[in-house]
């Protein structure tokens, strides 16, 4: 930070430690300040069973470059992450096919939400200026002063402590307090979406002590109007997590019923899963809400700020929730680096992140429509192959949009307009003799390698000037 931000803040409190901020505060704490986080949950790490959600997390590009500024990057990949090359489609007669995400090398890494959890708290007690504060509740706070009034509990007693730091961060989730206390002052957009699915969560065991699917594979069964997922576990297991309608979750009544459901649209599922572990498990979990929420600005003045799901909670289905908290760490960071004072960092920090949170919401409602839907199309993989084609030709030129979004840090709203470029572009390609045209560039190309760079300038010129 400039020196007249560090002069405005030295202290600062993050309400929330889940895998936001846990983050906010190590990389806050590397830069000197003095962090106290307070979260209304004991300490994870001692708990046996964390409640709450515990989909599978999907990591990339974004949340690992956040991890890389404290070191944790290469220790998540290598060490823990498990890494998923490709889509793995299930049809409803037992075949099955794989997708790539993206080139030979390019991959998103399955990962326990617990466990990175644990990893940035551990992490934060390698720097003595942050102070952990668990079983805090928030409930009252002066964001203009700033001053937070917590409920304790201690020893089955509870009491309230007040604190003023000079920043406070909200890192608080979705249903966010800090975020409530920002709904009352004037000019703040707020709106939220249940859509009419749910999730619930299954399992697949272990088979002999190995992996029951391919290990490498983000399993998908896409049927239309609903979807199973499955990522792989450390322990060799998969999480599966079954999105339906609420109508349809609720038409299941009783085994025969799930049974039946399952023959009917999962069956090479039942075996994985094991019969009376499925009816069991099912009959067991509750089918819970999804929700987007999009809100403005994301600040009030210079003395209060919230990152992550309280800014931009999302459905999963893109996988970046928790690439999108992290990289807002990025953000802001990148933000207090290039202003002159923390109320300008923090406005900049709304102007800058808000259109591309907004958009990644977006992008995660229409993705589910692609996993359950749109994969098992024809026209959709062929645009597949088409858009690695056109990737391979003129990477620098042609990025589709899954790769734009997961393997690289264009902004979100960028992304959006990039595809609605190569859209139109697409249209224009598979119509009339502009497949020849398309044909014999890809045949020079291929003959002569080495003038691949004369090539892409000219197809670039010609469809900038078919743009405009």
């Amino acid at each position: 930070m400039k020196m007249d931000s560090q002069e405005e803040l030295q202290h600062i409190a993050v309400v929330g430690a889940g895998l936001v901020g846990a983050l906010e505060a190590c990389l806050l704490a590397k830069k000197g300040y003095k962090v106290d986080v307070y979260d209304v949950r004991p300490d994870i790490r001692k708990m046996e069973h964390v409640a709450g959600r515990s989909i599978n997390l999907a990591m990339s590009v974004r949340a690992l470059t956040a991890l890389k500024g404290i070191d944790l990057d290469e220790h998540i990949k290598n060490e823990y992450g498990i890494p998923m090359h490709s889509r793995m489609i299930h049809n409803k007669d037992g075949s099955k096919y794989g997708i790539p995400y993206g080139k030979k090398n390019e991959c998103i890494y399955s990962v326990g939400r617990r466990y990175v959890n644990e990893i940035l708290l551990n992490k934060g007690e390698e720097f003595s200026n942050i102070t952990y504060h668990f079983n805090h509740k928030l409930v009252k706070a002066d964001l203009n002063k700033p001053e937070l009034t917590f409920s304790v509990d201690q020893h089955n007693q509870n009491e309230q402590i007040t604190v003023n730091p000079d920043l406070i961060i909200g890192c608080d989730g979705a249903y966010s307090t800090v975020r409530k206390e920002m709904m009352r002052k004037p000019r703040f957009n707020y709106s939220q979406e249940y859509i009419p699915h749910a999730y619930m969560e299954l399992s697949v065991p272990p088979v002999n002590d190995d992996f029951a699917m391919e290990k490498n594979y983000l399993h998908i069964w896409p049927r239309g109007q609903f979807m199973m997922i499955a990522l792989p576990n450390q322990d060799k297991s998969f999480t599966l997590t079954l999105f339906m309608p609420t109508d349809t979750f609720s038409g299941i009544k009783n085994r025969e019923d799930l049974l039946q459901f399952f023959q009917d649209n999962f069956r090479d599922s039942i075996d994985l899963i094991g019969e009376e572990k499925l009816v069991e498990d099912y009959f067991a979990n509750p089918y819970l809400p999804l929700v987007s929420i999009k809100c403005k600005p994301y600040n009030v003045g210079a003395t209060s700020v919230i990152l992550g799901d309280a800014a931009h909670a999302m459905v999963p289905f893109y996988g970046q929730g928790m690439n999108c908290g992290m990289e807002d760490c990025i953000v802001l960071n990148d933000c207090f680096e290039s202003e002159g004072s923390v109320s300008s960092a923090l406005d900049k920090y709304t102007k800058v992140r808000n259109p591309d949170a907004e958009a990644m919401c977006d992008l995660a409602l229409y993705n589910y429509v692609e996993m359950r839907d749109l994969v098992n199309k024809k026209t959709f993989l062929l645009r597949k192959k088409l858009d690695s084609l056109l990737h391979w030709m003129f990477p620098n030129f042609w990025v589709p949009l899954y790769t734009s979004v997961t393997f690289t840090r264009m902004r979100y709203h960028k992304c959006i307009s990039n595809k609605a470029w190569q859209d139109s572009t697409l249209t224009w390609i598979t119509t009339g003799g502009s497949i020849a045209c398309l044909a014999a560039a890809i045949i020079t190309a291929r003959q002569n390698y080495n003038s691949i760079n004369c090539l892409t300038m000219k197809f670039v010129d010609f469809v900038s000037n078919y743009i405009k």
